[in-house]
């Protein structure tokens, strides 16, 4: 089997965990850099990445990286790679990307570009000029940052935070990525007892429940490389197999949810249904001032932020409340995410470790105490 450079985005902060997941499920070769991981393996191993890892948010194929001051560098860099490996005659190949900080800045015009040398690279190799496109979607992605031009083909589709479990959201829910790779900073393991008072969707203990389980968070959804003719079917159902077998219905996993709000309950108990762990979960109404940890549980949480300064004043708080209730000591952990820069100040005590993430575009930090 031919060998693969991958190469999978991920959070900023979160490099570190994406690196030991990679590593776990067999790439090798890994170059760590910000935001993104790349690796090398062969088909088994694009199957296993999209499925298994959980903090990824796609994986790409590493074509080619070029200097590109100018649309004939960029025709010429793009005509060079071989395409035809996985673009066949009746493939769709559509073009996406973006441009920053580089001489070529328009998006469409590159995007027309990376077309027209793709077109001519395959007809050459195929012997037509026309393409129907009526195929599997193989599609080219590119980046030019500071005049170098990176070009990925997307094996994903859809990103890899669509789990398939989480069809409703409440109003500002934390993406799957970001809550599976704080489960993993966390420690989770298959007899953790987990607590979120703060569950609106059920995220964080979803994530928690499919880590502590072993359940792979691709398992309920397909990908885009699965229809490429390609990587043989027999790759997927192999893996997609391998998956299934390594679930440990046998974990002592439990996990405890609430939110003041009735509807984000519902919600939460809905979705843990659909990932197929809602037996593992107690969900209830209840206020954060309510909270007793027991020893020996972690408490994961997503507190309310607060933009406006009503919002922002009912948030800090909420962060006094929390100081009060959540546990210390007794092997009583907590890891809070929360962009306010003076958290720690209204919780009442300093995190023993602190980490820089990136909430969508907020600024976080998750505060680490144990």
């Amino acid at each position: 089997m031919e060998t693969i450079r991958f190469c999978c985005p991920c959070h900023f902060g979160l490099e570190s965990v994406l690196k030991y997941e990679i590593l776990r499920i067999g790439g090798t070769d890994l170059k760590v850099s910000d935001g993104r991981v790349s690796f090398s393996g062969g088909y088994d191993l694009l199957a296993r990445a999209n499925l298994c890892l959980s903090t990824a948010e796609r994986v790409l194929i590493e074509l080619a990286e070029f200097p590109a001051r100018s649309f004939e560098e960029l025709f010429q860099g793009v005509k060079a790679i071989e395409l035809e490996r996985y673009i066949l005659p009746d493939s769709a190949f559509p073009v996406k990307g973006y441009a920053l900080n580089s001489a070529l800045h328009s998006v469409p015009d590159c995007q027309s570009i990376i077309k027209k040398a793709a077109v001519d690279r395959l007809g050459e190799k195929y012997g037509i000029s026309r393409f129907q496109e009526t195929g599997a979607a193989v599609q080219i992605k590119f980046s030019i940052l500071k005049d170098i031009a990176s070009i990925y083909l997307d094996t994903s589709g859809v990103g890899l935070h669509k789990r398939g479990y989480r069809r409703n959201s409440n109003v500002a829910p934390i993406k799957e990525t970001l809550a599976a790779g704080i489960v993993d900073l966390a420690r989770v393991r298959s007899d953790s007892l987990v607590i979120d008072p703060f569950c609106g969707s059920g995220t964080i203990l979803i994530e928690a429940a499919m880590k502590a389980l072993k359940i792979a968070p691709g398992l309920r959804r397909r990908f885009a490389s699965e229809s490429w003719e390609v990587i043989p079917a027999e790759v997927w159902r192999e893996e997609r197999s391998r998956a299934i077998d390594s679930v440990d219905r046998s974990a002592k996993f439990q996990g405890i949810g609430f939110d003041i709000d009735d509807a984000a309950v519902a919600l939460t108990i809905d979705n843990a249904h659909k990932a197929g762990i809602s037996s593992r979960l107690k969900i209830e109404q209840a206020d954060i001032a309510e909270l007793r940890q027991p020893d020996n549980s972690v408490v994961i949480c997503n507190p309310p932020y607060g933009e406006r300064l009503l919002e922002l004043k009912e948030a800090e708080e909420i962060y006094r409340k929390m100081g009060s209730v959540i546990g210390k000591g007794g092997g009583r952990r907590s890891y809070i995410i929360s962009p306010h820069e003076q958290f720690e100040l209204f919780f009442g005590s300093n995190a023993k470790k602190r980490r820089k993430l990136y909430n969508g575009m907020i600024k976080c930090q998750l505060y680490m105490y144990f």
